[in-house]
């Protein structure tokens, strides 16, 4: 069992103790020695987080030990508040960590064996809901580590809403094969960029169930020529669909991910979905790099004022709440709108506001 943020020692003994006391239904030993208590978060607000792993073929009927578990925990002195998950997943071990199933899943995935990548860090850039500026962040966060002298590549993982190809300039841009039928990717900006936008036509929608979504996935990562075992990447960003759904399941069991870093903006209904986010990847075993605070404040272009649209520091706060590293704030300005509409990543410039993303661009390095 880990244990993520710890309040304090008092507080993760009177939990563990709590839960030694919960009997596995179907083995009759208590849930921590029957191994199906994964993680423990404890938030410095008192708010408790309890990851359970469960056989998938048994997780309905394994709903009332769910509520058993978040009752129980919720009546501990010093508890404000309680989640109990249940997850079919399995941690690997291993300073990369990532994710296997217990059991077949229904959608075959299990047929594909983990990826193996000539990439030395593959980090995702996730949000528990759509609208937060990911993209934007995505690829300037890309742009930025290639200007500080890495080998970089992204990958636009949004089977759905692929807006990479325009926010790098390079739509209607239709990939080349190798010699050996792989993908060699489109560059820009010092960097090699692939999207399923490269493939599809953008002015129609992809009607895909999820099977489809994972298996496109797991091409983008197999199929493309991101470099060799002499010529890594240094750094591979993917850009992720909004939630936590079938792409980051593929993402965790699938590829050795370093770290995710989630983006929020300062609102409140951002944040509960950036939680999700968090607890998710925690859930699946992928490192938190940390919270970034995306449209944080706008400052008008003409006469300076400074005013709170979605608010401020919440991103902050909920960071310090789920004991995450805060990496960040980034403006609301028109001149980051201008430069993604025109497919110039406003850290190409000598702007003041590509200093936000150069600060989160060496905090990534300095974790990695």
């Amino acid at each position: 069992m880990k244990f993520f943020a710890k309040k304090d020692g008092d507080l993760k003994n009177r939990v563990d103790n709590v839960l030694a006391e919960i009997s596995d239904p179907k083995t009759g030993q208590n849930i921590v020695a029957a191994g199906l208590v994964s993680a423990v978060h404890i938030s410095d607000d008192g708010h408790v987080v309890v990851t359970i792993e469960v056989d998938p073929n048994d997780g309905s009927a394994l709903e009332p030990l769910r509520q058993q578990v978040e009752n129980a925990v919720r009546a501990i002195s010093g508890v404000q508040k309680s989640s109990a998950i249940l997850t079919a997943q399995r941690k690997a071990s291993g300073p990369q960590a990532h994710v296997q199933q217990s059991a077949p899943d229904p959608h075959g995935m299990n047929k594909n064996p983990v990826l193996q990548l000539p990439v030395r860090h593959i980090i995702a850039v996730a949000s528990g809901k759509g609208g937060v500026g990911k993209s934007t962040v995505a690829v300037n966060l890309a742009v930025q580590l290639a200007k500080n002298g890495q080998n970089v590549g992204l990958l636009d993982a949004d089977t759905y809403g692929p807006s990479v190809p325009k926010l790098a300039g390079l739509e209607g841009v239709k990939p080349e094969l190798d010699k050996d039928k792989n993908i060699i990717p489109p560059e820009a900006f010092g960097i090699k960029i692939m999207s399923i936008g490269f493939m599809v036509d953008s002015k129609k929608a992809l009607v895909w169930r999820g099977p489809m979504v994972q298996s496109a996935l797991y091409q983008l990562f197999r199929d493309v020529k991101w470099g060799s075992e002499e010529d890594k990447l240094d750094y591979l960003i993917v850009d992720m669909p909004p939630g936590t759904g079938d792409a980051q399941l593929t993402l965790a069991q699938k590829v050795p991910v370093s770290g995710a870093i989630i983006v929020s903006t300062p609102q409140d209904i951002a944040l509960l979905d950036a939680r999700k986010g968090i607890e998710m990847f925690g859930a699946v075993g992928v490192p938190i790099l940390g919270l970034v605070e995306n449209m944080s404040t706008y400052i008008c272009s003409n006469c300076g004022h400074e005013e709170h649209i979605f608010g401020h520091g919440g991103a902050r706060q909920e960071a310090q709440d789920m004991g995450v590293p805060f990496l960040g704030e980034i403006p609301l300005h028109i001149d980051i709108r201008k430069g993604a509409d025109a497919g110039e990543p406003i850290v190409c410039g000598d702007s003041p506001l590509s200093q936000a993303y150069g600060e989160i661009a060496n905090l990534i390095l300095h974790k990695i």
